[in-house]
């Protein structure tokens, strides 16, 4: 019998009890099936962790980690914490050290949810929604000088780089050909930022033209009034005007009736060529959440 090896992290928040709870789902599925079963890990890291050491994880959290098969992670946030210092030294430092580049976000209409599209059936709506999990605001470029002086000056820099790009768009197209209507709908604000948005777009294209019976949408436009059914969606979180263009992912959840309905995996797809092919291949290739963050602070997971 195959055991899957699963790292919990329960983290903050809400987090401490859906992870128990998502336990208990996942070895009542073992329970009825054959030929395969869970082995839990459990690791105490959050903002508990972060009051008692200084610190969200040990150094060596991510070696504690290695030749587990998933991660089981709950929320990252905790009010007494800010919220950059609880993403990025836990949840995304996970998700940067095992190249988890794939956030990927399934959206349906789960049983005894009233959603709030007028003339909407579960059957109308059933999206995936594929972000890049790397770059981007992600990829971590930039820093403060002067601090507290008149001249302070801080940047944050949203890099891409075309290896990320074509790796997670030929991802998205891969999942698109995989469902039934075989779309998917590009999300950028490529209007506004013409460097890397504008890349962004261009490699979409340029991907597509390799993949057999495609259709390739852009826009919340059509997310909204016309992508029925079972389209997927890949977006480059870009622009500070329109929420729906920044964070696609949560439209989907309200449109679906619950923000409990989108709880995402982030993960390393089948068969990807790694970004750093120095570091050890023995890692969890994808991290399941189990709940959002309980604060504002972007979730990491997807």
């Amino acid at each position: 019998m195959k055991t899957y090896k699963i790292a919990c992290i329960p983290g903050d928040g809400i987090g401490k009890e859906v992870i128990p709870a998502g336990q208990e789902v996942l070895q009542a599925l073992a329970s009825a099936q054959d030929g395969f079963g869970f082995e839990f890990t459990s690791f105490g890291w959050g903002g508990d962790w972060y009051r008692a050491h200084g610190k969200m994880m040990p150094d060596d959290g991510l070696d504690a980690l290695r030749g587990m098969d998933a991660i089981l992670f709950g929320s990252a946030g905790d009010p007494q914490i800010p919220d950059h210092v609880t993403l990025w030294g836990l949840r995304l430092k996970i998700c940067r050290g095992f190249d988890q580049y794939a956030n990927v976000r399934p959206t349906r209409i789960l049983p005894g949810i009233d959603a709030p599209l007028k003339r909407c059936t579960p059957a109308d709506l059933d999206w995936v929604i594929v972000r890049e999990n790397s770059e981007g605001e992600y990829a971590g470029v930039g820093g403060r000088a002067h601090r507290g002086h008149p001249i302070e000056v801080a940047t944050d820099v949203s890099m891409m780089t075309r290896a990320g790009v074509e790796r997670i768009m030929r991802f998205a197209f891969r999942l698109a050909q995989s469902r039934p209507r075989k779309l998917l709908t590009v999300v950028t604000k490529s209007n506004a930022q013409r460097h890397a948005m504008v890349m962004w777009d261009e490699i979409a294209l340029s991907v597509s033209r390799g993949v057999p019976r495609r259709e390739v949408g852009q826009g919340t436009g059509r997310r909204l009034h016309g992508a029925h059914g079972q389209p997927s969606g890949i977006a480059r979180y870009a622009g500070r005007d329109q929420p729906a263009r920044r964070h696609p992912e949560r439209l989907a959840a309200a449109l679906a009736g619950s923000w409990a309905s989108r709880p995402p995996a982030t993960s390393i797809p089948s068969g990807a060529t790694r970004a750093c092919s120095s570091r050890s291949t023995d890692r969890p290739s994808t991290s399941w959440a189990g709940a959002s963050p309980t604060r504002s602070a972007p979730s990491g997971v997807a």
